[in-house]
Parts: C-alpha cells; sequence; structure tokens
C-alpha cells in the first residue's frame, strides 16, 4: 500500500483550520499543522490530532512535504510559498496572492521550474452552481457575454466575529473589503468571462466598528468587451451573491446563496432554474482539498492557477489605486 501524501497547514488561524480539517476529511492525506500561538497549536493537536510545528524553517526540514497550505497574512503568501517550493513542496496559497507584485513573476518562474502542483485558493472554483453556469456559458448557446452585475455581501460580525483582531484590519496584511471579499467575485467572474482590462472603483468604510478599511464597495469594469458592475457590503444583514450575466441571445443568473443557476433566453418570460442539492460550507472546502490532491497526482483541476491569481491581485491593486486617485484605472 503506497504512503499517503502529507500537508503542511501553515497558519491555523480561522481558515487554515478550516483547510486541516477539510483536508483531513479527504481521507487522502496526512496532515500537520504550524502555527507561532502556543494556545492555538495546543487546541488544534488535541482536536484533530495532528503534529502541529512552532516554526516553519523547523516543520519545512521535518520531513518532506507534498503540499504545503499556506494560510498566514497575505503579506507573506510569496515569500512562504518560495520556501515551500525550494523545500521541495507545491504550494496551495490562500486569497488573495499577494498585496503586491513584488516577487509574483519569481513565484511563477520558481513554482513553475519546480513542476510542482501550485494553486491559489479561490474556493468560487469548486462551487458547482458556478462551475455548471460556466461550462453553459462557454458553450456558447447564449452567444457573447455583453454585460454583467452582481451584487454580494454578508453580515461580517456575524461571520468573522474576530474581524478587529486580525489581518481583516489592516490593507498590508490583506485587510479590507476588496482584498478579503470582493477579490473571491473579480477572480470567479474572470474565471468565466475573462481579465478585467479597466475598472473605476469607489469603497468607504460605512459602518464595521473598531475597524477603518473599507466595508463597502462599487466597482465599474471592463473584462474586455463585457460591460461590468460589482457592489458589496460586509454588514448588511443577507449573505447573498447574485451574479447577473446578459448574453447575445439570453440571460445566465447564478444565486449563491441559493446554490441555484438559471437561464433565460430572449422571448421567455421565466426563468429556467437548475438546483444543486445542498452543500455545507466544509463541503466546499473538502472539494477544493480534494481538487489539489487531484492535482497534486497529476490530474486535471478547475483550481485558479498562480497566474489567475496573479490577474486578480492586479485588479486588487488597481482597485485600491482608484479608490485612493478617484480616477479610473487601465490594466
Amino acid at each position: 500500500m503506497s504512503q499517503l501524501p502529507s500537508i503542511l497547514v501553515l497558519g491555523c488561524g480561522s481558515i487554515g483550520e478550516r483547510h486541516l480539517r477539510c483536508f483531513q476529511k479527504t481521507g487522502r492525506v496526512t496532515v500537520a499543522g504550524c502555527d507561532t500561538n502556543p494556545a492555538l497549536r495546543e487546541r488544534i493537536a488535541s482536536t484533530y490530532g495532528v503534529p502541529v510545528f512552532d516554526d516553519y524553517a523547523s516543520a519545512l526540514n521535518a520531513q518532506a512535504w507534498d503540499g504545503v497550505v499556506v494560510c498566514v497574512p497575505a503579506n507573506l503568501h510569496t515569500r512562504c510559498s518560495l520556501e515551500a517550493l525550494a523545500a521541495g513542496a507545491g504550494v496551495l496559497i490562500e486569497k488573495p496572492l499577494a498585496i503586491s507584485m513584488e516577487g509574483v513573476d519569481r513565484l511563477i518562474e520558481v513554482a513553475a521550474r519546480s513542476g510542482r502542483y501550485c494553486a491559489v485558493a479561490y474556493v468560487f472554483h469548486v462551487m458547482p452552481w458556478m462551475q455548471a453556469a460556466r461550462d453553459f456559458l462557454l458553450s456558447g448557446e447564449l452567444g457573447r457575454p455583453l454585460h454583467l452585475a452582481l451584487t454580494a455581501g454578508q453580515h461580517f460580525p456575524t461571520f468573522r466575529p474576530a474581524y478587529r483582531e486580525i489581518y481583516y484590519t489592516k490593507h498590508e496584511t490583506g485587510g479590507g473589503a476588496i482584498q478579503d471579499a470582493l477579490t473571491h467575485l473579480i477572480n470567479a467572474v474572470e474565471w468565466i468571462v475573462g481579465p478585467v482590462t479597466r475598472l473605476y472603483c469607489d469603497a468607504s468604510h460605512q459602518m464595521l466598528e473598531g475597524v477603518t478599511v473599507e466595508d463597502t464597495v462599487n466597482v465599474s469594469a471592463r473584462h474586455g468587451d463585457v460591460l461590468a458592475s460589482y457592489a458589496m457590503t460586509q454588514f448588511q444583514a443577507p449573505s447573498e451573491v447574485t451574479l447577473l450575466i446578459h448574453a447575445e441571445r439570453g440571460s445566465l443568473r447564478v444565486l449563491g446563496h441559493k446554490q441555484t443557476w438559471s437561464v433565460m433566453r430572449h422571448g421567455e418570460q421565466e426563468w429556467t432554474d437548475h438546483v444543486i442539492a445542498p452543500l455545507e460550507r466544509d463541503d466546499l472546502f473538502i472539494a477544493q482539498a480534494n481538487a489539489y490532491l487531484d492535482g497534486l497526482e497529476g490530474k486535471p483541476t478547475p483550481l485558479s492557477t498562480i497566474e489567475e491569481g496573479a490577474q486578480t491581485l492586479r485588479v486588487n491593486i488597481a482597485a485600491l489605486r482608484s479608490v485612493s486617485t478617484a480616477q479610473p484605472i487601465t490594466l
């Protein structure tokens, strides 16, 4: 019987713990953690029965890892990923890929040269309703996409009660609505209709207590010939994602909060709905873990590549620059 692949989760905070738990639930790997917080290390080790290292360098040297899941603040992603690749591991990097382009070209080059599987953890890529909607649009049945509108948000204090004490508080560590939440949506839409080529972004801190970073964002953008608008808040009551894509011969709708996608062709009066069997949040991260393990085995996966993550990073940077300059930005 062959030995199971080994995965090291670097950073065992909220998202790191979820990755550790969900990789463990695949039944396909052995898992370990690494974190500098002694109390957190003790809890993770006790809860999941896994070793948890207190030092990244020591963890990398402890054994040969097949993959490292990088869940530290975004300003550390590039350096930690390069160290993992130098140790012979592939990487699954939490979003956003980084907070600046510094070192990203080198990361892409080193990852390609390593031959190891690398991806960015934009979880929308494994949502069945997003995959199905994308496949349908790419089939060409509705013709070319021409316009899209996306509205989304949630009550962030409910979903992330510790937001005041984590990376979210500063742009320098990947915080604020643009880098934390909007980046998921931009990356998903770029996956469906292609990269953002121009944008104007307006954003502000409207309500969230205890922080000064933006919690509300409006973006007017172009994905090539596709005109797009994005609107999101992180203090609204409903947790919802609604995506409308209007094409030459009809429209496509995705309701992420309902886990459905729908089609209405020109001349029709009602949506034809396609409902996906309900999934819990962990189910999506288990699917993402399985997709990453497939990638390690050389199988095709839907996960975001580092190159795609770099493109979305350029959008994050452009959006923040647009806010600060009150000017449109061409990418």
